[in-house]
């Protein structure tokens, strides 16, 4: 029997006792290495110029040599005018990163000794380094593609002759909404079992128009898609090559057809919203939808290159708008459905 790759040596380069081990020296060459490829240049915040800029060992900052502008490791990232030290945010990048269904605000307070609300705008930071840099590239090959509605629980009254029918529209939660998925099949699925990309988006409900706007621009001309027996992707057939399996009598068709790449996507959702999360607010259901989306595409990668991977993402994305001043009032626009919530946080940026 083949042994699974999180029981693996190979999965375990990288362990917390050698993150939290790391000198001051470390950490910025670490920092360094991440954010400008090399130890030696530097590249200013301001002009943008790659060159050797003046180091200040005092104030652990560089000055540039052509507009005289002071900047540290983190000034222009999403960690500027950060509180925690620099070790104890790679510690808590760590352990975002070894969670195989997220990492819990209270959980992460307690295990660095910080306030929930500092904990709580670490972990959407990272969440949102995650959406800036995600891959919107179009799918293509097979693609399976689902719904999966959140926000929807209705508990019953304690009295049978209160208790409504909760399948009536009119009596569902007013903030039921449904997350999308799109997963590419990998083609060499000797290397890689199953899907190697994902993509999500938020809608109110399976729809149509949003299903074939979403489609048209996530997916390829003349690539097959598998789905269920929802009618709402009937209007596909027109475009696509559509194969589609009837969940209320098989999970799997005679002839193989099945959406299970999808399925497999939305176990994991459920299980960090069941055991993790508990209640995901709209205004960040895409973040939370698309973290398990990285989750799931980096599955077979080990711990030390999701650890640098996430860094990278980290450092490359510029300060955060919607987690700055967030607990004095600034907060995330009103959540995007459909296509414009594919884009919506990288459109408020550029506007910033």
């Amino acid at each position: 029997m083949a042994q699974h790759f999180l029981l693996s040596a190979k999965a375990r380069r990288l362990s917390l006792t050698q993150v939290a081990g790391l000198t001051d020296t470390e950490i910025l060459a670490l920092l360094k290495k991440a954010r400008w490829g090399t130890e030696e240049e530097q590249v200013c915040s301001r002009c943008g110029i790659r060159h050797f800029a003046y180091f200040i060992k005092t104030r652990q900052q560089w000055q540039c040599k052509h507009c005289h502008t002071r900047f540290s490791i983190t000034t222009g990232t999403i960690f500027q005018s950060h509180k925690l030290s620099l070790r104890q945010i790679l510690i808590a990048l760590y352990l975002f990163t070894t969670e195989s269904k997220g990492l819990s605000a209270v959980s992460l307070s307690h295990k660095l000794n910080v306030q929930y609300k500092t904990a709580w705008i670490l972990l959407h930071k990272f969440r949102e380094s995650l959406n800036l840099t995600k891959d919107l590239t179009a799918l293509s090959g097979e693609v399976h593609i689902d719904g999966c509605y959140v926000n929807y629980y209705l508990r019953p009254k304690n009295f049978q002759h209160k208790r409504i029918d909760r399948r009536a529209k009119r009596n569902q939660r007013k903030d039921k909404s449904c997350v999308m998925v799109f997963r590419q099949r990998a083609a060499n699925q000797n290397r890689i079992q199953g899907a190697d990309r994902s993509i999500v988006a938020v809608l109110k409900e399976e729809n149509t128009q949003d299903i074939l706007a979403l489609t048209h621009k996530l997916v390829k001309p003349n690539s097959t898609i598998c789905a269920d027996e929802n009618p709402a992707y009937d209007s596909l057939a027109l475009h696509y090559q559509l194969e589609r399996v009837n969940h209320s009598q098989e999970y799997c068709s005679i002839d193989g057809i099945t959406n299970n790449l999808a399925e497999s996507f939305f176990a994991r959702l459920r299980r960090m919203i069941t055991g993790i999360h508990h209640r995901m607010s709209n205004r960040y259901l895409i973040h939370y939808a698309n973290e398990i989306a990285w989750r799931e595409d980096e599955r077979r990668k080990s711990i030390q290159e999701k650890f640098n991977e996430l860094l990278n993402k980290c450092l490359s994305c510029p300060p955060s708008r919607h987690f700055v001043g967030y607990w004095q009032g600034n907060k995330r626009p009103p959540v995007s459905f459909g296509v414009s919530s594919l884009s919506d946080n990288q459109q408020y940026h550029i506007a910033a």
